[in-house]
Parts: structure tokens; C-alpha cells; sequence
């Protein structure tokens, strides 16, 4: 069983619904996922994949693997969208580079300290 397929699992059963329900409720192929299960395709499309995670209210980041937690990332939408400043400080840097993010929060820590 892939990564990706135990993934989608864990997130049904969180939501309490099985893998055939989610497919049924998003339009999603179930065959592609039993092909997912059975190692005969190592993923799955792009669509399917945001429609999985728009079902689950997650990120495709999250259901790829790619972050550790929902709780983290409900966390993080929580605070951008309770606080103006974040959500300000959010919008400027999103087209940053790394270098840029990584040079802001040091002048950040420089001023906290």
C-alpha cells in the first residue's frame, strides 16, 4: 500500500467516511485509487488530488505528505485569518524568494531580540 493511498485512509477514517464514499462524493475514480492501492500506479492526477484535499479541507501538501499535520496547517489559516498584520505580512512575502523569507525572519528574531 503507497504512502499516498494510506494517507487518503487515515483521512476517511478521520472524517468517518470510507474511501468508496469520499470517491462517490467527490466524482473521483475509485478504480484509480484501488489501482493506487495495489502499487499499479504510483499516484494519482492532479484533479483528483485537489479534490481529495478540498473534501478534507487540507492542503494538497498535506495529503502528498509534504506537511506534517492538519492541526498545523488549520493553525496556521486560523492565525492569518484572525490577525491583519500576518495576512499583510503573508501577501508581501508570498512572492518572495527563500533567500528573501529566510533574511526577513532573521531581521524579525534581530527585532524580538
Amino acid at each position: 500500500m503507497s504512502d499516498l493511498y494510506k494517507k487518503i485512509v487515515d483521512l476517511c477514517a478521520h472524517k468517518g467516511v470510507s474511501v468508496t464514499t469520499m470517491c462517490s462524493e467527490t466524482g473521483i475514480s475509485r478504480s484509480s485509487l484501488s489501482e493506487l492501492k495495489a502499487g499499479r500506479s504510483k499516484s494519482i492526477s492532479s484533479e483528483s488530488l485537489c479534490k481529495i484535499a478540498d473534501y478534507f479541507s487540507v492542503s494538497t501538501d498535506y495529503v502528498l505528505g509534504k506537511t506534517e499535520s492538519v492541526e498545523e496547517f488549520n493553525e496556521y489559516v486560523e492565525l492569518l485569518a484572525a490577525r491583519p498584520e500576518l495576512r499583510a505580512l503573508f501577501k508581501l512575502t508570498k512572492d518572495a524568494s527563500k533567500n528573501d523569507v529566510e533574511n526577513a525572519v532573521k531581521i524579525i528574531k534581530a527585532f524580538k531580540n
